[in-house]
């Protein structure tokens, strides 16, 4: 792997203007998306009620979907929950507690009617193809349902979530380093969550708390990464003389390059296989946090540390710094 990253001369922030041209393009991508479109919120946060049906053949989605439009349930969200079938119906209606249980009734009364049988767990009927008739079982395996005052709750703690962590690392990183660090921390995770929220706003794809809470871990593995560059940045104005900041950050980023790499490769195998494997249940989940181990990666590199530059941080800052800190032992 040594072969294949930058040798120790290489210069990384010769590319920082065109880093910062592609991430204000992808910023204002987003922001535009998250603007104009949103995102496509899950019944966490909107309230409403979700049914997992088991088939024991495939299923046409399209005529389940006619079905139920016709039994009175045109605003049904119907899709593959795995296989061909599993199927997952959304309602996003319903304000109280008994709302399920009426959403029950019309779905076995719209399935019932087309079947002609009524529907329980496990009792069999079948979706008719013109005056053709297949028996086939149909399984109710899961009922969840959401109020709106609860959904509405949760999408501001999750929020008030995001912006305490921001928060409490701008405040921990400042405490840490210097005023420059814990801003440039600060800008290069508000740069991950934003361009991986406008990843979904983009390509509507469903966020729900598990999609929230990848967004937080998004945030902790970004931060992480650029503390280590950071620590190294601050050895290397402190110990290395005859360099200029530029050449000292360039090689802060160069030696923490192989871990960078390495980290960020092991952990998109991981998530490439819940991706890939894990099914519909995950896949949101897997969705931000690879885009955000990819973005976070990115963003280490390309965007906390010029951003030292951009804020003029100075060697005279850390070694003033240094010498002002009590010695061990003495007093405080």
């Amino acid at each position: 792997m040594r072969n294949l990253l930058p040798r120790i001369d290489t210069d990384l922030l010769a590319w920082r203007k065109q880093a910062l041209r592609a991430s204000l393009v992808l910023l204002a991508i987003s922001a535009l998306a998250l603007g104009l479109r949103g995102l496509n919120f899950g019944i966490d946060f909107t309230g409403g009620t979700l049914l997992e049906l088991r088939y024991a053949e495939p299923v046409s989605i399209p005529e389940l979907r006619t079905t139920l439009s016709e039994g009175g349930m045109a605003d049904a969200r119907v899709q593959n929950f795995g296989s061909t079938r599993e199927v997952l119906v959304r309602l996003p209606r319903g304000s109280d507690e008994g709302a399920s249980d009426r959403v029950l009734e019309q779905l076995r009364g719209a399935l019932g009617e087309r079947a002609g049988a009524g529907v329980e767990d496990g009792v069999q009927y079948c979706l008719s193809e013109g005056d053709a008739r297949r028996p086939c079982q149909v399984q109710l395996r899961r009922v969840e349902f959401v109020g709106p005052q609860v959904g509405d709750e949760l999408a501001n703690q999750g929020g008030l979530a995001v912006l305490y962590a921001l928060g409490g690392i701008l405040f921990y990183v400042a405490l840490r380093f210097r005023w420059q660090f814990a801003l440039g921390s600060v800008l290069a995770l508000i740069h991950d969550v934003l361009i991986t929220l406008g990843v979904f706003a983009v390509f509507g794809f469903e966020f729900s708390l598990p999609v929230l809470g990848a967004v937080l871990a998004v945030i902790g593995y970004s931060l992480n990464d650029t503390i280590v560059v950071y620590d190294r940045i601050r050895e290397n104005f402190r110990s290395l003389r005859g360099l200029s900041e530029v050449q000292l950050i360039n090689r802060a980023i160069l030696m923490t390059l192989p871990r960078t790499l390495l980290t960020s490769l092991t952990t998109l195998l991981v998530v490439l296989s819940l991706l890939l494997l894990g099914g519909e249940v995950i896949r949101g989940f897997a969705i931000a946090l690879f885009t955000g181990v990819v973005v976070g990666t990115y963003s280490s590199i390309f965007v906390a540390s010029p951003v030292l530059l951009w804020l003029n941080l100075k060697r005279e800052d850390l070694l003033a710094a240094k010498s002002s800190a009590p010695a061990p032992g003495g007093e405080l």
